[in-house]
């Protein structure tokens, strides 16, 4: 029989959890959302909570339920191809394409913006990122101290700092909430616009990625049965839940209550720049600079090293580790340049087509000790996801894209026969009436070969 953990155990890999999930990128989402929902800020911050925390300990639990030992495997039951490509969009996505070159970005936001002038800030980005990605590279080639020496002193200090920043938003608020007007779709729909909010974090489908290196570390803690593995992540998900949790409402109500005493931002890198400027003057923001640099740093270099590994292990006879590493970081570098605001605006069209993917498979996995990973299950679930999720990848265009004749058309169609679409959610009753069809034929076959 399994041994249980301890306590101490289930806090250590607890830590380890939020360790993966909490990057510096992880900042600016509550906190700009925040200042946008105003008055509406706790609806949108329970959504915010439900995909930026609970869906990626799921994916974390359900990858241990369903037995899988990477990616591939987990989603290898719908179709060999679709578990590459998958795969591949995946690690692309919360790699050299949107969440990498967003370190960057987000450091120099947070850090060197204020200092330089509006006329400079196009060649101070290009030259922070040469230098962020140049230690990046050097560091990808020989990680492992780096990320022990940061994991070990810089990550804690990180969090001192923002606690420090936190506590002084509570005991000196800079405004209200309350008196500050919602906007956009904070008016009608927090809690949905909260829940689509969280989908920035990309921690749901880095879940999906990394949930071998949490099972793995639970296992030489000597749990092996897939039952046990999960109810230890679980217990072990709650120690992350709650230190992310806390983190999230509490960066979330720091931007609600920001409009008293600062303007208002473009993205959460400059509000946090200026609450940090508000409360401790220069030093403090110099300070802030310094920590998010390393703690985005430290991200920077575990997503290298994680999608280099993979893709050479994916497709063994193409490029070496190191000749991957180089690509990413060259793309992440080119990519960084456009700006924080442009990669967050390109990135929401993919996260709106991936996460219903990474949703679905979330939640079949999970299922996976009743349905036994049967194909036709799977096949079902994720052909009609994709098909739903299809026309909210275009709903999330930009409005100057999506004027164009076709894409009027296929919107208007979405709207007609998606429910939910109006929303983001237009894939939910395709995914679910996919999975009753599949679920149907499957029980019809076992039947007729009774």
């Amino acid at each position: 029989m399994d041994k249980k953990l301890n306590f101490q155990a289930n806090l250590l890999i607890g830590s380890l959890l939020f360790g993966l999930f909490f990057g510096a990128g992880n900042l600016i989402f509550p906190v700009h959302m925040g200042q946008l929902a105003g008055a509406n800020t706790l609806p949108a911050t329970i959504g915010f909570l439900i995909t930026g925390v609970g869906l990626p300990v799921l994916g974390v639990i359900a990858s241990a339920l369903s037995r899988s030992e990477s990616l591939y495997d987990m989603a290898e039951p719908v179709n060999k191809k679709y578990s590459v490509l998958f795969t591949c969009a995946l690690y692309l996505t919360i790699g050299p394409l949107f969440a990498i070159p967003r370190t960057a970005t987000v450091a120099f936001e947070v850090g060197l913006a204020d200092f330089i002038g509006a006329d400079y800030l196009r060649i101070g980005l290009l030259v922070y990122s040469l230098i962020f990605f140049s230690l990046t590279l050097y560091f990808s080639f020989k990680p492992g101290r780096i990320l022990d020496w940061i994991g070990k002193y810089l990550t804690p200090i990180f969090l001192v700092l923002l606690s420090v920043l936190i506590i002084a938003t509570f005991i000196s608020p800079m405004g209200e909430a309350s008196q500050f007007a919602p906007q956009g779709k904070y008016v009608a729909r927090p809690l949905f616009k909260g829940i689509l909010d969280g989908y920035h974090t990309m921690d749901a489908l880095a879940s999906l990625a990394f949930a071998i290196v949490i099972i793995s570390n639970i296992e030489k803690l000597g749990v092996h049965d897939p039952k046990r593995k999960a109810v230890e992540t679980l217990k072990s998900g709650v120690v992350c839940l709650l230190g992310m949790g806390i983190i999230y409402a509490s960066l979330a109500y720091m931007g609600a209550t920001s409009l008293g005493s600062v303007k208002s931002g473009a993205n959460g890198g400059i509000i946090l720049s200026m609450v940090s400027a508000h409360y401790f003057g220069f030093v403090g923001q110099i300070l802030l600079a310094a920590i998010v640099f390393f703690a985005c740093l430290k991200t920077a270099i575990g997503l290298i090293t994680s999608c280099a590994q993979m893709f050479s292990e994916l497709f063994p006879r193409s490029i070496s580790y190191n000749n991957y590493a180089v690509v990413f970081t060259l793309v992440s570098f080119v990519i960084a340049n456009f700006g924080l605001d442009t990669i967050i605006q390109l990135s929401v069209p993919v996260l709106m087509f991936l996460y219903p993917l990474a949703i679905t498979l979330i939640i079949l996995s999970l299922l996976s000790p009743l349905i036994h990973k049967q194909k036709i299950v799977y096949r079902w679930t994720t052909g009609l996801t994709i098909f739903a999720a299809f026309f909210d990848f275009i709903n999330a265009f930009p409005d100057s894209v999506k004027e164009n004749a076709v894409m009027i058309k296929l919107i208007n169609f979405a709207e007609t026969y998606l429910p939910g679409f109006a929303d983001g959610f237009g894939w939910v009753v395709p995914a679910l009436v996919g999975f009753m069809v599949g679920l149907i034929i499957w029980k019809v076959r076992e039947k007729s070969l009774n």
